[in-house]
């Protein structure tokens, strides 16, 4: 069993099993607590969780994108521009949950890679705009299959993972809203 899964196989009772929406304010999706200190271990974090998972699943995609020279932000970047095409580098940072600082180095190394072009707004040079390459939208159809890759490398059957993905997706929306109360 590994260490995922055991911080998440607790002694929860029953009525401490997390809600099944997300959006749920009960009380009772808090796990149980034998001392209010008990909230402070690292097991009873999901934040923690979460940087765990998100920090493991990063290191399986590397063997993945090793042979074509991305990292797994610049594959991000490029799953976006595969979406939508020719946007400017703001558009993109939202939609990256990426600051600028982070994104611009990127940039850089994509467009070094002839996978991107950067160009200047006539209109406005402080807006950037970004384009596929011809390489960068031929490298979609090599990548098509990394996803699939990596769920197997993961070896999780689809359901879970999809039904993973939405509740991921959900948090998301959730920490995106203004509804989002801090006590």
């Amino acid at each position: 069993m590994s260490k995922i899964e055991k911080s998440t196989t607790n002694k929860a009772t029953k009525k401490d099993q997390p809600a099944d929406s997300l959006g749920s304010n009960k009380k009772e999706s808090v796990p149980a607590a034998s001392s209010s200190y008990d909230l402070l271990k690292l097991d009873n974090q999901l934040c923690f969780s979460l940087y765990v998972c998100s920090k493991e699943i990063i290191k399986k995609y590397k063997p993945l994108l090793d042979p074509h020279g991305l990292t797994y932000t610049g594959y991000i970047i490029l799953l976006a521009l595969w979406e939508e095409d020719n946007v400017n580098v703001k558009e993109l940072g939202k939609r990256l949950y990426l600051d600028s600082g982070t994104l611009t180095p990127m940039l850089k190394k994509l467009e070094s890679q002839d996978y991107i072009k950067r160009t200047r707004s006539l209109n406005d040079e402080r807006n950037v705009y970004i384009e596929l390459t011809e390489k960068g939208k031929e490298l979609q159809k090599e990548a098509i299959h990394i996803p699939e890759n990596l769920i197997c490398n993961l070896d999780i059957e689809a359901k879970y993972a999809s039904g993973l993905l939405q509740g991921l997706h959900q948090m998301m929306r959730i920490l995106d809203s203004e509804n989002c109360p801090m006590e």
